[in-house]
């Protein structure tokens, strides 16, 4: 009775972990697409080749690895495919060398919108976003070569574990990890730090008027106006919600997995599933922060939207309608006989109201 309970217990939690893991697959899919489709059809996004770059790697994870979790993995994936030696080295390959693409690119997109809001005026410090899109392919690249440097992995009757956190790398994952995830953790960190200092700064010390500008009035209005706020908040509190939620999500999703990969690989393998998943759930939370939180996405996603539904028909108001009709049925009865009795009197009241030439 008890082992049977528990084999409830335990087919219960896979069910539900599988179809958690399913919602994150769909999530990542259609979020980035619907994302990729705004920023390519909205000119003028200032970082609008980073935003995709996040798009594009996002995808590509949503379309290999994600999958290859719910197929060959163990719960909350199905276990159902055993995968070869060969298979095995490219999932490896691939999960080491794209969730490094996606932490650098995160932090390439911090970094970005940092330089845009410290020095806005200032083109000579941004590097291109193609240099440095490509420095983040060179180094995920690299350290997606390290991964076939693990140990081979087990022959097919055995269960295939090619993930990154069980034994994918070998020696080398305490070096992956800092690269992947330590290096971004703390550039993400200072662009996002700064961000805030400059707009608390800012709603600390205001910009002086100017001497030409006109003086405040004295009237009560204008008085009440200068008067501080009844319920006192922390200056920049509203410009602090951005960076806080980029950084919190950051250390929610990848700092398990980064731990993980700092532990022994036996103990990696324990928890493998849930940290994997965690991780994995960056790529669907990625267009809702980075997207939706920006004001000409949800502008141009909304105008989108409003194209491609078809719009309702005309409404009409009852007294709007009655008239519309009451018009329409009298318009062409109008004849000569039934013109307005006004019109001939008026030039004899004219005439009456006017003195006459003597």
């Amino acid at each position: 009775m008890a082992n049977t309970t528990g084999l409830n217990t335990s087919e219960v939690a896979g069910s539900v972990g599988l179809i958690l893991a399913a919602i994150v697959e769909a999530a990542a899919l259609l979020g980035n697409g619907a994302l990729l489709v705004v920023v390519l059809r909205t000119p003028g996004l200032r970082d609008a080749l980073y935003l995709v770059h996040l798009c594009v790697v996002d995808l590509l994870a949503a379309a290999s690895i994600m999958p290859l979790g719910l197929l060959a993995a163990p719960p909350p994936g199905l276990g159902r495919v055993r995968l070869g030696p060969a298979p095995c080295h490219a999932a490896r390959f691939l999960s080491a060398a794209l969730l490094p693409a996606c932490t650098l690119g995160v932090a390439a997109l911090g970094l970005a919108r940092y330089r845009l809001i410290v020095h806005p005026l200032r083109p000579g410090a941004r590097p291109p976003p193609g240099l440095v899109l490509t420095a983040v392919w060179a180094a995920a690249g690299l350290l997606g070569a390290l991964s076939l440097l693990g140990p081979p992995p087990a022959p097919p009757p055995a269960p295939a574990r090619c993930s990154v956190l069980a034994g994918g790398l070998g020696p080398f994952r305490p070096l992956w990890a800092l690269l992947a995830f330590a290096l971004p953790a703390l550039l993400l960190l200072g662009a996002y730090s700064g961000i805030f200092l400059v707009a608390r700064r800012a709603a600390l010390w205001p910009p002086r008027p100017a001497r030409g500008s006109r003086p405040r009035s004295d009237s009560l209005d204008s008085r009440l106006s200068i008067l501080p706020p009844l319920r006192p908040r922390l200056p920049g509190g509203k410009a602090a919600l951005a960076p806080a939620l980029a950084v919190g999500q950051f250390a929610a999703c990848w700092l398990p997995y980064g731990c993980a990969c700092l532990a022994p690989a036996a103990q990696a393998a324990v928890a493998e599933a849930p940290v994997t998943w965690v991780a994995y759930s960056a790529f669907a939370a990625h267009p809702f922060l980075y997207g939706l939180l920006q004001r000409p996405v949800r502008r141009a996603l909304g105008r989108l939207a409003r194209q491609a539904l078809p719009r309702p028909p005309r409404a009409w108001h009852l007294p709007a309608l009655l008239q519309h009709l009451q018009g329409r049925s009298e318009s062409p009865a109008l004849g000569p006989s039934e013109a307005p009795e006004q019109a001939p009197d008026l030039p004899r009241r004219q005439s009456l109201s006017m003195p006459g030439a003597t």
